[in-house]
């Protein structure tokens, strides 16, 4: 609306300059070329009987008592000044008169938030990672604001119950609309230039909020850090990070990917495999909690997440469980479900795709002395095998039927699902792994036969969540289940049994700590405590129900 605002004035200015020089020369013109006194009988001011022809020329109306001319010169003039109304017309109709129209009949986005509006995240502007941080936000009941620079984007996100501002995130003054004084946190999502130039423009309203800025190529991260921003998130780095924890999780016998809260006490993940001895099984028939000790928290199958999971729920290939117990514990599992238990620096893994995110996941192989294989269309160093991973001919010659795991670290979804087809038909048991652009690629690359996939939205909108929530601990952004630790003064004096958690939040209490202890081996009469921390497990909605219920 600001630009159409502009435009209307630039237009305006010009014609009015444009009217007057031309009714100066229309002027001297008469004097000079036409027979006859000028200006006609009964004008008192000349000027201004041009003026008024030069309007009527341009705007077709008319020509008064001037017409017709007998010099050519005249003729000529009052040619150019029908063009010149025609032209200003037609320049008139696209840049001004259309979108003045579609402003008038199109939804009404908002340029301000309410002055009472605090404590939100400022949001610029919507991507898929924005999508994934406002679901986020929503669980947590944290407000959030979009500013959205572009209107038609702008009223498809207000029609859709988006808090949503049309307006210049690069803009101080756009940025105060958006109460950015008393926001919490503000997350600059664009490109790598114009996220540092809103980093700027964000410093210049408040030194106070946290700002955290999105940087694709991450040696631009220092000039963000330069221009002011608290956090810089990278999330290609953040994804190879989260793919290559699942292949080394896969290799080593320490469990390296769980999440260690005490001596005797871990959260993992564990995936089901064709030959596993409870593949086909309900959950209810396999009795996992009493033959093996752990709690099952959640199962996560082909892109869908449920906890807690049903009883009558199928141990399928593919599924993940979200398991805790000791080391032990997770160990006989591991084997019951299929899972490879094998040692500290053997197994080879290829990995496919030598962008940014394979050059991380490489990294970190080579880190932990993990023998791989890398795979890239291009001709570069670090890569062991060139060629498209799409051909047959290219994954067999890396060796893909012999391999423990496999990465792939395509950016192209469709590439990524045709390329596990081809793992699939090579090797129906290596442990493939799968990068997804977005989290919509999720369930396909699933379908087509990945064991466990990651998406880049999913990793990096966590990652953000977990930078501007600062009210609790989010110990596991590459899952889809939240294990978090916190109070809960509702619970005190009751005992776990007694309060019903699970079937009222859907969340399960898998640990407590009481005085610097974690404790794991919890009876149904175990009472809690006004200063205990409840290590509780659960998706965003139902860990939000319990802070919402207990805390």
């Amino acid at each position: 609306m600001r630009s159409l605002r502009k435009r209307v004035g630039y237009f305006l200015v010009f014609v009015v300059v444009f009217v007057a020089v031309m009714a100066v020369i229309y002027d001297a013109g008469m004097r000079t070329f036409e027979p006859g006194p000028y200006p006609p009988p009964g004008t008192e001011i000349s000027l201004f009987h041009s003026g008024q022809v030069v309007v009527e020329t341009i705007t077709a109306t008319g020509y008064g008592s001037d017409a017709p001319w007998k010099s050519p010169e005249m003729n000529a003039l009052v040619v150019l000044l029908d063009l010149t109304g025609v032209g200003l017309f037609f320049l008139a109709l696209p840049a001004i008169l259309l979108p003045w129209f579609r402003e008038q009949f199109s939804v009404s986005v908002p340029t301000t938030v309410d002055d009472e509006h605090s404590d939100h995240v400022v949001i610029c502007t919507y991507t898929d990672r924005a999508r994934e941080l406002i679901a986020e936000l929503d669980s947590k009941d944290v407000a959030y604001v979009l500013v959205e620079p572009d209107h038609e984007r702008a009223a498809d996100l207000y029609a859709e119950d988006y808090t949503v501002i049309h307006a210049d995130p690069q803009s101080a003054a756009d940025l105060r609309d958006a109460n950015l004084g008393s926001a919490r946190a503000l997350v600059a999502d664009v490109s790598d230039r114009v996220d540092a130039s809103i980093v700027l423009a964000a410093r210049e309203v408040t030194e106070d909020v946290t700002v955290v800025s999105v940087v694709e190529d991450p040696s631009l991260a220092a000039y963000h850090d330069l221009a002011g921003a608290d956090h810089v998130v990278t999330p290609r780095q953040l994804l190879g990070e989260g793919l290559a924890r699942k292949v080394t999780t896969a290799i080593e016998t320490d469990l390296g990917d769980s999440i260690q809260l005490g001596e005797d006490f871990e959260i993992a993940e564990v995936s089901v495999r064709a030959d596993s001895e409870l593949a086909g099984q309900t959950l209810a028939d396999s009795n996992i909690r009493d033959r093996y000790n752990v709690n099952v928290v959640g199962a996560w199958h082909k892109g869908d997440f449920e906890t807690p999971p049903p009883l009558d729920t199928t141990l399928e290939r593919g599924m993940t469980l979200l398991v805790t117990g000791d080391g032990a514990a997770l160990d006989r599992l591991r084997t019951a479900t299929g899972s490879r238990i094998r040692q500290f620096g053997r197994g080879r893994v290829v990995v496919v795709g030598y962008g940014q995110v394979g050059q991380t996941v490489s990294e970190l192989l080579s880190a932990a002395s993990i023998t791989h294989t890398v795979v890239d269309i291009e001709s570069k160093d670090g890569v062991d095998v060139v060629g498209d991973a799409t051909v047959t001919e290219t994954l067999t010659a890396a060796d893909v039927g012999t391999a423990e795991s496999v990465v792939l670290a395509i950016p192209d979804e469709t590439a990524t699902e045709f390329a596990t087809l081809i793992v699939r038909e090579l090797d129906p048991e290596t442990e493939l792994i799968a990068r997804a652009e977005t989290r919509a690629a999720v369930p396909k690359t699933y379908r087509a036969g990945a064991d466990y996939v990651l998406s880049l939205a999913t990793v990096s909108g966590r990652s953000i969540a977990s930078l501007v929530i600062d009210d609790e601990e989010i110990l596991g952004i590459e899952t889809n289940v939240e294990i978090m630790k916190t109070t809960a003064p509702g619970l005190a004096g009751e005992t776990l049994e007694g309060a019903h958690i699970r079937a009222r939040t859907g969340c399960t209490v898998v640990a407590v700590e009481r005085d610097g202890r974690t404790l794991t081996e919890l009876e149904a009469t175990f009472q809690l405590a006004r200063r205990d921390r409840l290590v509780v497990a659960g998706s965003d909605a139902d860990v939000n129900t319990f802070l919402e219920q207990f805390g």
